[in-house]
């Protein structure tokens, strides 16, 4: 794609002169190559202070070692804006294994190293020294989440909030076009950062909580309890989720030694014309022409055919970011203005006629969950799907389907995929439009990747998953709709090995349901706890964070790696894997050649060792006698291709009953694909 220097804006100073600028008010310093797309927060930023009247030039993916690519850019006027990019520098660097990662798609040429571990920090301190007594200001992904006393997992300890150890002034959380907005101008004005306290989505240090500038602030566990005792840690995790609401949340405060971190309530989120007229903004849609001779941005590759239709998400996964960084609040863009984008797509040279994606953080939602949420907030009390959808859950996707009928008639558009995650259990509350019909007819390419994540009803209750039954419903209404438009099509689960609360044994309840079911996922991924989620308190503390209940958690890279492997059972180089978790699990009745079995034997006597010992029983003398048949794990049901036993089952809440009964034994229709011809690989 050919593009011009200029529509970027200034990488250096050399640019900054060809715009005839002899000063610029913001320095925005990034981990990731400069991409000027709406998917990347450091365009979004810079292009809305662009469009308020501020000169902002990018700094992306300075020299780390010392200040003087900071120094190259000269001093701007205002303040320096710190990010380390789209997604938290540890885990662009870091494997869930703990790894060094090969390659860095947002890096040109994919070269790893880059930017440094903990980006924020090391820019932030960077910024400091090249320009004393300027204000520093941090956001994105790796600042919003680590706002709080978090658990880093790979240093395995609580750390300091971000602000703490980065010594920025400022900290911006969320979505951040209104506070940066308003900061700059305040700046602008000539008000110190010191005094910029009552900005709603940001947080600062504080010498006195009663620096707070907003009542009824709520006093969090401070980072000497949060990182001595984890019922604390929990208990903070949990309220720091639960007061992520623009309506009904309140300040929050957390000391660190002697001073206080205070966030202050969440920011409104943008809705309709605000919205639009941020995705109206002069994008390039591609990345900077410095990174050609370098092989490209690989990063652009997928989202640069996609659209953002909407933001927030009320689906709430306890594994997920979402609900701290975006809220639960979705608000979607108008229909003209995501025509508009498409229709910019038409004369791009490299447009082949397919939209890649028209979705967001969950692609069928289009408007908050209930009618309420706009006046009161999300609820406190419980989730808009989980563990059942609430009564009051507004399942309507005809808007949605309104815009993809729109978006596919327009001239030049061959086909219009979906490739945003899909709830599948609002899918299917939804009573008013075709869209699961017309999903499957027009917006499918074969494979539609959705994410059940396992079976087992203690695993998808701590990850706040819907349970196995609704998603039976939905896979058989998938192919029963495919059937009906003629069409050969599968699904691709996304599956998740090691979540808190998954045991071995749920980890071989999954894999004889892939078994009886015939497939073999590609799409595995080992539970990584990254920072801001109730999973990663859970993985942390062994307590689940909504009831402090104990939570069972798979920590050493053993257990790990055998969950996993059960999941890919068929792989070659998982057999001997796969053997000692079948042994550990006392399920060996699972491994030689008959139909239910997962692996062939024989099992090595090195593994055979590692059997559990067979439970005796006392007869009525009192004499002992070895207990005959197949040995269970203690708790769990007889027949473990059945229904799940009541140890299984999760509480009832506000008198429902528990969801997701049904075993893999005991299912009619549906599971993780229809059965067919044994598809051993898939793209």
């Amino acid at each position: 794609m050919q593009v011009e220097r200029y529509d970027f804006l200034p990488v250096s100073r050399q640019d900054m002169a060809d715009r005839g600028w002899y000063y610029y008010d913001f320095l925005l310093v990034t981990g990731d190559a400069y991409v000027d797309h709406p998917s990347f927060g450091t365009a979004v930023i810079s292009r809305v202070l662009e469009k308020h009247g501020f000169r902002v030039a990018i700094l992306s993916q300075p020299d780390f070692h010392s200040t003087a690519d900071f120094e190259a850019m000269g001093r701007p006027r205002l303040g320096i804006l710190v990010n380390a990019g789209n997604i938290d520098s540890m885990v662009a660097h870091y494997s869930v294994a703990r790894r060094r990662r090969e390659k860095d798609a947002y890096t040109p040429g994919g070269v790893a190293g880059r930017r440094p571990d903990r980006a924020v920090i090391v820019y932030s301190g960077l910024a400091r020294r090249a320009f004393p007594g300027l204000p520093v200001v941090i956001g994105g992904i790796e600042a919003s989440l680590r706002r709080f006393a978090h658990y880093d997992y790979w240093d395995d300890r609580v750390r300091r909030s971000v602000l703490v150890d980065s010594g920025a002034d400022l900290l911006i959380y969320g979505m951040g076009e209104r506070p940066i907005v308003e900061i700059a101008r305040r700046l602008k004005k000539g008000e110190s950062i010191g005094e910029i306290r009552d900005v709603r989505g940001t947080c600062y240090m504080a010498s006195d909580p009663s620096e707070c500038a907003f009542e009824d602030a709520l006093v969090l566990p401070s980072f000497d309890a949060v990182s001595t005792d984890k019922k604390c840690y929990a208990r903070a995790a949990f309220s720091e989720q639960n007061e992520q609401d623009f309506v009904r949340g309140h300040a929050l405060i957390q000391q660190h030694g002697s001073r206080f971190l205070v966030q202050n309530p969440p920011v409104h989120p943008l809705e309709g014309k605000e919205l639009d007229d941020v995705f109206a903004l002069p994008y390039v849609r591609w990345y900077h022409p410095d990174y050609e001779a370098q092989g490209g941005v690989d990063a652009i590759k997928e989202v640069q055919f996609s659209i953002i239709h909407n933001r927030g998400c009320f689906g709430s996964c306890n594994f997920c970011a979402l609900a701290l960084h975006q809220g639960r609040y979705v608000t979607s863009r108008s229909h003209e203005s995501v025509l508009r984008e498409a229709e910019k797509m038409l004369h791009n040279p490299d447009f082949k006629g397919y939209i890649h994606d028209v979705g967001g953080p969950t692609a069928n939602f289009r408007h908050p969950a209930c009618k309420k949420q706009a006046a009161a907030g999300a609820c406190a009390d419980r989730q808009c799907l989980f563990p059942t959808p609430c009564p009051a859950l507004d399942a309507d996707e005809s808007d949605y389907l309104t815009l993809l009928r729109k978006l596919r008639a327009l001239p030049g558009v061959k086909k219009v995929f979906i490739r945003s995650g899909i709830r599948f259990d609002y899918m299917l509350r939804d009573k008013k439009s075709d869209f699961f019909r017309e999903l499957v007819q027009y917006h499918v390419g074969g494979q539609l990747k959705v994410a059940p994540e396992h079976i087992a009803p203690n695993v998808l209750q701590a990850m706040g998953k819907p349970f196995a039954d609704v998603y039976d419903r939905f896979c058989s209404q998938f192919y029963e709709l495919t059937a009906e438009c003629g069409k050969e099509q599968y699904l691709v689960p996304y599956l998740m090995s090691s979540h808190p609360g998954s045991r071995l044994e749920d980890a071989v309840e999954l894999a004889v349901y892939l078994k009886k079911h015939r497939m073999s996922p590609e799409q595995v991924q080992d539970f990584y706890p990254t920072p801001g989620t109730l999973s990663t308190a859970m993985y942390y503390t062994g307590l689940d964070p909504r009831n402090l209940k104990p939570v069972f958690v798979a920590r050493t890279p053993e257990e790990k790696a055998m969950q996993r492997a059960l999941l890919q059972f068929r792989s070659p180089k998982n057999r001997e894997l796969v053997l000692r978790a079948l042994v550990l699990a006392g399920r060996e009745d699972l491994i030689g050649s008959g139909p239910d079995c997962l692996v062939r034997g024989p099992v090595p006597a090195h593994i055979r060792a590692l059997a559990p010992r067979k439970p005796e029983k006392r007869g009525a003398s009192g004499a002992r006698s070895s207990v005959q048949g197949r040995h269970n794990a203690p708790g769990r049901p007889a027949d473990r291709r059945g229904a799940p036993g009541k140890a299984d089952r999760p509480a009832a809440a506000s008198g429902r009953q528990p969801a997701g009964q049904t075993g893999a034994g005991g299912r009619q229709k549906g599971g993780f694909g229809k059965k067919k011809p044994r598809r051993e690989r898939r793209p």
